[in-house]
């Protein structure tokens, strides 16, 4: 199968919202699925936290209500897919942004590498860097912010 085609899979997944996909194009077959990578999380994490003593649960929501309020000062751009986040073309290579520059919409942010494929992640506003939400070589989640630009 052609990789646009399945990069136009993987983008109809995205937006159309659904769990899984499952193609089969001659003796050649491709399974795109979201579902397993949401599912898993919230499971293993949710009874930890909740044995815990209760003192976790506390400080949890004012980290979360700490955090909020840099969301409005700017627009957050989010991951488009589960992967690993880089911030440059290649080891020892410059990174795309830093916090400070100015970038223009469709400028290159990032890259997220995915099922051996890198993705580059173009921002979708013009404005300074704020933030740089990921380290190096850290896996990201779907949705999930990766940058602040004000």
């Amino acid at each position: 199968m052609d990789l646009r085609k399945v990069k136009a899979l993987i983008d109809l997944v995205e937006k159309s919202g659904i769990a899984e996909l499952e193609i089969t194009e001659g003796e050649e077959r491709v399974r795109i699925s979201r579902a397993p990578t949401g599912a898993f999380a919230p499971i293993a994490v949710a009874p930890a936290p909740v044995a815990a003593v209760a003192a976790p649960a506390v400080a949890a929501p004012v980290a979360t209500a700490a955090a909020e309020p840099a969301e409005p000062d700017g627009h957050v751009v989010k991951a488009p897919m589960v992967g690993t986040f880089y911030r440059a073309s290649g080891p020892g290579a410059k990174p795309f942004v830093e916090v400070g520059q100015t970038v223009a919409e469709g400028d290159t942010l990032c890259i997220i590498e995915a099922m051996k494929l890198l993705n580059e992640i173009e921002s979708d506003k013009a404005g300074v860097v704020k933030a740089i939400l990921l380290d190096n070589g850290q896996p990201v989640e779907y949705g999930e912010p990766l940058f602040v630009i004000g």
